[in-house]
C-alpha cells in the first residue's frame, strides 16, 4: 500500500473533485499503486501530489488529469477563485466584467464555464467568446469591452497533452510580478471546493466582439495597397482558420489555399510531433501544398494564433524565415510607414531592430523575454520577440498576435511582389545597409535541473575570455538589472556577453523546461557594391555562428 500520508490526500482530493473523469482516474491510480507500491502507479501518484501546479506569470500550464500538480477542473476552480479574490481585493466592484476565452484543446471549454460560474460567484459578470478563437481575440476584448480582467484557456503550442490558463488584467496585458504571487497567495487560501461560491447567469456573446476585431485589424492594411498574392495557410488545428480567412478577405485579399489536413480544429494534433510551427516538419505539409499551387509564401499560426510563421521559395527549395527575420521585415515596414512610438524587442531577440529604429530616429527599448514585458512598454508602436511573436498594432492588442501580423506581411509581401520583388530580397536591402545580422540558438536539455544552476555558477566564476575568436568585450549579469540599451530592466535568471563586432550571446535557463537555452547573434558588414556580397556575408556569419555555439557549448560544461 502507499504512504498513509499519499493515500490520504490522494482520497481528500477525490473527494471534492467534481468531475467524475478525473476521479475515476484518481481511484484506478490509487489502487494500481496499492497492489504495487514500488511500480510506475505509485511514481505518477507522488508527482500528481508533488505540489499544486505552480501559478506564474504565465498563469498555469501543465499536462491534463487528476491531482494538484496537473490540469483539471479542480485546479481551475481553485485558480479561478484566486483570481475572484485578488480582483475584489484589488477594486473590484460587483458587476465588474471579467470575459473569457479558450481555444480547442481538450476541456478547454469546461474549463471556461467553470470559470464564468466562480467568477459569476463572487459577485462578478463573466461573459464567454462566442465559441473556441484565437488568444489575440480574448486580449483584444479585455479592453474593447472594458472588463477588470481576462482569463484565456490555452496551453498555445505546447503537446496535445497539455493546457493552460492565461490571466490579463483590464489594461489587457498579461500579469507581471507581483500580482502573479499575490494571485497564486489567494489561489492557497480557497478552503473546501465545495464552499467555493458558483452560480449560473454568466453570458456567451455573439459575433460582434468578433466583427469589431476583425474590421479593427483589417483596418491596418492600406486600402489602396496591391493585394495580388497567393498563400497558403495553416492553422496547425488550431482555431486561427476562420478568423484569418475572414481577415485576408475583408483586408481584399484572395482566399489562401489551406493546408486541407490541418485546416480544421483538432485536440490531438494528429499531423504533427508539436504543434509549433518553429518545429522541425511542422510546417512540411504546408510548404508541400504551396510547391503544388506555385505560391509566393506560406503563412501559419500557432494553435491559438498568438504566433506567426512564415516560409518563403529559395534556391533549395522553401524554407521558413527566423522570427528574427519577421521581425526586422514587420519593424522596417512599420518604421518605412512613419508609425511613430517606441519600437521594442526582447533581449533574447536579434539587435537589428534597434539599428533600424535609429535610423528613422524613432526610440528602442529591450525588454525581458515575454509579451508580458513586451506589452507594457510605454507609447509601443512595435513589439516583437524572436519565438515567432509580434504585436503589430499595440492600440489593438497589447500581446502578440498571430492574425494582425499575418495580415501585415501579407501587406508587405503583395506590396513587394507588384514591384518584382520579395521578403528575401527586401532582407537583402536590409543587410547591405546595416550589416547582416545573424542569429541562432543553442539548447541544453538537462536530466538534473541542479546541473543547470552548477553551469551558471560556472560561467560567473570562470567567464570565457573570447567566443568563437571574438574577444568577450562586457558581461551584463541580468541577475543584477539590465545594462546598456537595456538599462532598468528588471531581474532575471540570465549572462549577456557582448562580443567583438557587435556580436552577442545571452544564455539563460528556461522559464518552463529543464534547458539551458542560448540565443547567439553576430554581425558581418555587407560590400553593397558586390552583387553577391549578401551571400558571401552570409557564409561568413554561418561559420562564426558555428564557431559561437561549439565554445558555448564547451564554456557550459554540460
Amino acid at each position: 500500500m502507499v504512504m498513509s500520508d499519499l493515500r490520504d490526500r490522494a482520497l481528500a482530493w477525490a473527494g471534492e473533485d467534481p468531475d467524475d473523469g478525473t476521479r475515476a482516474e484518481l481511484e484506478s491510480l490509487l489502487t494500481a499503486a496499492d497492489r504495487d507500491p514500488r511500480g510506475q502507479a505509485a511514481a505518477d501518484l507522488a508527482d500528481r501530489f508533488a505540489g499544486r501546479l505552480e501559478f506564474g506569470t504565465a498563469g498555469l500550464r501543465g499536462a491534463l488529469g487528476a491531482g494538484p500538480n496537473r490540469m483539471n477542473r479542480a485546479v481551475v476552480l481553485r485558480a479561478a477563485a484566486g483570481l475572484a479574490a485578488y480582483l475584489r481585493d484589488h477594486g473590484a466592484r460587483d458587476g465588474d466584467v471579467v470575459v473569457v476565452g479558450y481555444d480547442a484543446r481538450h476541456l478547454s471549454d469546461v474549463f471556461a464555464e467553470d470559470t464564468a460560474a466562480v467568477m459569476q460567484g463572487a459577485g462578478l459578470h463573466a461573459v464567454l467568446l462566442p465559441r473556441p478563437l484565437p488568444t489575440p481575440v480574448l486580449a483584444y476584448a479585455i479592453r474593447a469591452l472594458g472588463c477588470v480582467a481576462g482569463v484565456m484557456v490555452t496551453a498555445s503550442h505546447n503537446p496535445p497533452q497539455d493546457n493552460g490558463y492565461k490571466v490579463y488584467l483590464g489594461d489587457g496585458c498579461q500579469i507581471v510580478p507581483p500580482a502573479d504571487a499575490e494571485i497564486s497567495a489567494r489561489i492557497d487560501a480557497v478552503g473546501a471546493l465545495a464552499d467555493v461560491p458558483r452560480r449560473d447567469g454568466w453570458r456567451r456573446l455573439g459575433d460582434d466582439v468578433l466583427d469589431s476585431y476583425l474590421r479593427d485589424v483589417t483596418a491596418l492594411v492600406d486600402p489602396n495597397g496591391p493585394r495580388e498574392l497567393t498563400a497558403v495557410y495553416t492553422p496547425l488545428h488550431g482555431v486561427g482558420g476562420d478568423t484569418v480567412v475572414e481577415a485576408l478577405r475583408r483586408a481584399g485579399f484572395a482566399t489562401p489555399h489551406l493546408t486541407p489536413e490541418q485546416a480544421r480544429p483538432d485536440p490531438d494534433f494528429p499531423t504533427v510531433a508539436f504543434p509549433n510551427p518553429e518545429e522541425p516538419g511542422a510546417m512540411d505539409l504546408a510548404m508541400r501544398r504551396a510547391a503544388e499551387v506555385g505560391a509566393d509564401l506560406v503563412l501559419a499560426n500557432d494553435p491559438d494564433a498568438d504566433r506567426c510563421a512564415v516560409a518563403v521559395p529559395g534556391a533549395h527549395g522553401w524554407r521558413m524565415l527566423s522570427g528574427d527575420d519577421v521581425g526586422a521585415l514587420l519593424g522596417d515596414f512599420l518604421l518605412r510607414s512613419g508609425v511613430d512610438g517606441v519600437y521594442a524587442n526582447s533581449i533574447v531577440s536579434s539587435s537589428l531592430l534597434g539599428v533600424l529604429a535609429a535610423s528613422y530616429g524613432r526610440r528602442h527599448e529591450e525588454t525581458l523575454t515575454g509579451f508580458k514585458w513586451i506589452g507594457r512598454v510605454p507609447d509601443l508602436a512595435f513589439g516583437y520577440e524572436e519565438a515567432l511573436g509580434y504585436c503589430v498594432a499595440p492600440g489593438l492588442v497589447r500581446d502578440k498576435d498571430g492574425v494582425s501580423a499575418l495580415l501585415r506581411v501579407a501587406e508587405l509581401a503583395a506590396l513587394l511582389r507588384s514591384e518584382g520583388r520579395t521578403l528575401v530580397d527586401r532582407l537583402d536591402d536590409i543587410a547591405r545597409e546595416h550589416g547582416l545580422h545573424a542569429t541562432d540558438q543553442l539548447s541544453v536539455r538537462v536530466a538534473d535541473p541542479a546541473l543547470i544552476a552548477a553551469a551558471m555558477d560556472r560561467l560567473r566564476t570562470t567567464p570565457p575570455t573570447a567566443l568563437g575568436g571574438l574577444r568577450v568585450e562586457g558581461v551584463d549579469d541580468l541577475a543584477e538589472g539590465g545594462t546598456g540599451d537595456g538599462a532598468g530592466l528588471p531581474p532575471t535568471e540570465g549572462l549577456r556577453y557582448r562580443l567583438a563586432d557587435r556580436a552577442r550571446v545571452v544564455v539563460r535557463p528556461s522559464g518552463t523546461e529543464p534547458k539551458v537555452k542560448c540565443y547567439l547573434e553576430v554581425v558581418v558588414p555587407v560590400d553593397a557594391s558586390d552583387e553577391g556580397g549578401v551571400t558571401a556575408a552570409r557564409i561568413v556569419a554561418a561559420g562564426r555562428l558555428d564557431a559561437v555555439r561549439h565554445d558555448v557549448a564547451r564554456a557550459l560544461g554540460l
